[in-house]
């Protein structure tokens, strides 16, 4: 879950930086309103994606994860990769109960805006047509709407209520209200993720440069100029309403509004979004490729040991040199562990592996030395190894909570016997494959003289 938030943020970022170079000073106000939407949304979408061809493409190592051997020490019941120790239980999730406070206060935030909007609500509507309602505020120059609703303080002038009334109508024929609950939205899921606030902040800038292109259109540029400048702001601060005196974004509009019309041809700068994807969807299909599927170790578990450059194959370099192990995925026939020559199908084949490779783990090593070694409750060790174009198990590394488990687990991997090789294009081939092996400790019993001083 933590990779999935980084490459959602990292995204987001690329996504953004794309906007502020190609995009934010073109006045394709409506195109750049589908961007802000669509690209955060996409951001959230693109990690679970995998693309095969993409997949096949990129070198990998893809190292075949095998079942987990499970050995029991000092218990007669085996040991399962979900059985945890007594601190295990005990341990208080602190990153869920960080991701709870934050959830919580960014819903109160919410909220607190939707008691300030309903106070505005309190008040009756002067005209109703269509659905759509005006409100006036007495004692107030407030100019805002939310979805089908205008709010009108009752100070302002007949001249400022017209303008203000047709850029207010724009906002909601445009329904820019439910962009602004999008966002409200994923800030209270995604509360840690700054960018959802900027998002935020620039979509509801280009809803005001939307509203005043279409105000234009009927009214003099230089009689709304000087509304803009000489209107005094008294809004409440709340971010899903678009308001017409947002003080921050006064001159901006201003600038925009006498901006030319990008030419047509600017368009085809949205297209920056195209090589955007390509690259996270890559970055996603290259990542996954060099993730094995495997259970996620507690805390203190060694994970497994890191790939030698040796392992990343091309496709060149697999038809000059077959003795280079392939990714897995796209082997003919795979290595037949002794016994398992007469089973017809490759699926049976790996179980027949897998289940011998077990029995020869759990006959052979030495459980014992954990508890020589004073290690105590679940313990992992990781293997990787290839089965080389010969059958012979070769390249066997590890990754365990001590050397001398490490080399125990090695020793114990090395005596495999050889096999019959992994077959691909005709032609005999290596694979990798990473082995975890888990036992358990039992805590050391008490002496007598123990228990007469924990009594005392």
């Amino acid at each position: 879950m933590f990779h999935y938030i980084i490459q959602v943020v990292a995204f987001q970022l690329l996504f953004l930086i794309g906007f502020e170079l190609f995009l934010k000073k073109e006045t394709f106000f409506n195109y750049n309103r589908a961007y802000l939407l669509i690209t955060p949304v996409l951001a959230m979408l693109l990690p679970l994606l995998k693309i095969p061809f993409l997949q096949a493409a990129i070198p990998t190592e893809d190292f075949v994860m095998l079942p987990e051997v499970l050995i029991g020490a000092s218990s007669e019941s085996p040991v399962t990769l979900n059985s945890e120790t007594p601190e295990a239980v005990q341990t208080i999730n602190w990153w869920l109960l960080a991701y709870s406070g934050g959830f919580i206060f960014s819903l109160g935030i919410f909220f607190n805006k939707f008691r300030v909007l309903k106070q505005l609500f309190t008040h009756k509507p002067v005209r109703q047509n269509h659905g759509m309602k005006i409100v006036e505020v007495p004692q107030s120059k407030i100019a805002c709407t939310f979805y089908k609703t205008i709010f009108l303080g009752a100070e302002l002038s007949e001249k400022e209520r017209e303008q203000i009334l047709s850029h207010e109508l724009v906002h909601v024929k445009q329904k820019h209200t439910l962009d602004l609950l999008l966002f409200e939205f994923l800030k209270i899921i995604f509360w840690f993720n700054p960018l959802i606030y900027i998002y935020q902040s620039k979509i509801s800038a280009i809803h005001e440069y939307i509203a005043d292109a279409g105000v234009v259109k009927n009214v003099k540029k230089q009689d709304y100029f000087q509304q803009l400048l000489n209107s005094a702001f008294n809004t409440e601060d709340i971010s899903f309403v678009n308001q017409f005196f947002n003080h921050s974004i006064i001159k901006k509009r201003i600038v925009m509004l006498q901006k030319n019309r990008s030419r047509s041809i600017s368009k085809f700068k949205f297209l920056i979004i195209l090589p955007l994807m390509a690259v996270m969807l890559t970055y996603v299909s290259c990542s996954s490729t060099q993730s094995p599927n495997r259970e996620v170790a507690a805390p203190e578990t060694p994970q497994p040991p890191s790939t030698p450059p040796s392992a990343v194959v091309t496709e060149k370099q697999k038809d000059n040199d077959p003795g280079l192990a392939i990714p897995f995925a796209v082997v003919e026939q795979v290595p037949v562990f002794p016994g398992c020559e007469g089973l017809e199908t490759m699926e049976e084949q790996k179980e027949c592996m897998a289940r011998n490779i077990n029995m020869h783990v759990n006959r052979n090593f030495n459980v014992g030395l954990g508890k020589e070694l004073g290690l105590t409750g679940i313990n992992r060790v990781y293997v990787q190894f290839k089965v080389s174009k010969k059958g012979e198990v070769t390249e066997v590394r590890s990754r365990a909570p001590h050397p001398e488990l490490g080399a125990e687990a090695e020793r114990v991997v090395n005596d495999l016997p050889d096999m019959e090789p992994a077959i691909h294009g005709g032609k005999e081939v290596a694979v990798l494959y990473s082995l975890p092996i888990t036992f358990q400790v039992a805590e050391p019993e008490p002496t007598e003289e123990g228990k007469e001083e924990d009594q005392n």
